[in-house]
């Protein structure tokens, strides 16, 4: 039994020695960030197979002022996947075949790389095949992209420590953001984008905040107005208060997460201006942080107006989804 063993774990080292190789051999994947290769022929593309890909591939994504699909998608008809177009970072294959099957492929081409694959004997088997599947494919997808966009903007990094003094967090962030004020309890940290600016926000709040489940989404959004009403002040107009908020027109979307190691509230929104015809879309985590007993708060909000802010609202979560703590 000694020697089986012994001989199991050398073939197993052999292997993941080759597999390694093999990977080092790789070319680097490539593609714009949210970008979906979806290889299907033109005939299901067209039908309602097309039809399912798009539904769950290209839904809206949540919490924006503007209607933007979730990824943006190329449709590559199988006989022209070749070449570098099989380096696509992110890919759906999608086929009729003698196989009923959905699963998940990395770094078949290039690397770092995923590629969904899809088949069924029937359109009616495809079809059953991408809802069963789908959303296990786009959660891997949006995991790969986080970790790309992480590393297109750790070329340049800001050196700055307002974060880790004031909260002992640090976040990667771009060298571009600058600080643009800090208080006690609360910092804030913005760069320029055209027509408007990323702005990204850190505040603490008491470990027993949000106890009452029944009232959880509206003491987050009071919490929102309150940080907004004492810190990120609207234009000065005559006889009015103005400051960002809540969109009283839209609820947020809440889901749970977990972000540097802890447990934590993901909050998707739009934010406006009381009293100011002035809008964006807003990320918000509200992080367990236990070790210090305290609930962390990070947000990410970006006005943009007339412009698709999809990316730049990914951008930020790719940098709050960096916090680590001292």
């Amino acid at each position: 039994m000694k020697k089986l063993g012994a001989l199991i774990l050398f073939l197993a080292v052999i292997i993941s020695c080759k597999e390694d190789k093999n990977k080092s051999y790789l070319p680097s994947s490539i593609g714009a960030i949210n970008t979906v290769a979806v290889v299907v022929d033109n005939q299901l593309w067209k039908g309602k197979v097309g039809d399912k890909i798009r539904e769950h591939f290209a839904a809206p994504a949540l919490g924006l002022t503007m209607d933007e699909p979730i990824f943006s998608i190329n449709h590559i008809p199988p006989s022209v996947f070749t070449g570098t177009l099989r380096n696509m970072r992110a890919v759906l294959f999608v086929e009729k075949d003698s196989l009923n099957l959905g699963h998940l492929k990395t770094d078949m081409y290039a690397t770092p790389q995923k590629i969904g694959v899809i088949k069924g004997r029937t359109e009616d088997e495809i079809i059953a095949n991408i809802d069963a599947k789908a959303q296990e494919i786009i959660a891997s997808f949006k995991n790969l992209e986080i970790k790309e966009a992480q590393k297109r903007f750790k070329r340049s990094l800001s050196k700055e420590k307002t974060l880790n003094e004031k909260f002992g967090i640090d976040l990667t962030i771009p060298s571009a953001f600058r600080v643009v004020k800090q208080e006690d309890n609360f910092a804030w940290v913005e760069t320029q984008i055209p027509k408007g600016t990323m702005n990204i926000i850190a505040y603490e709040m008491p470990a027993n905040s949000f106890t009452n489940d029944s009232t959880f989404v509206r003491d987050i959004v009071q919490m929102r107005d309150s940080i907004g009403s004492k810190y990120v002040p609207g234009p000065d107009i005559p006889g009015k208060i103005t400051y960002m908020r809540c969109d009283p027109a839209f609820a947020p979307h809440v889901f749970a997460t977990e972000i540097g190691g802890n447990k934590a509230v993901e909050v998707r929104g739009i934010w406006d201006i009381k009293n100011y015809p002035m809008a964006g879309p807003f990320l918000t985590y509200i992080i367990n942080d236990k070790e210090n007993d305290r609930k962390m708060v990070l947000e990410g909000f970006t006005f943009a107006p007339s412009t698709n802010k999809r990316d730049y609202m990914f951008e930020l979560e790719a940098i709050m989804r960096t916090i680590k703590y001292n």
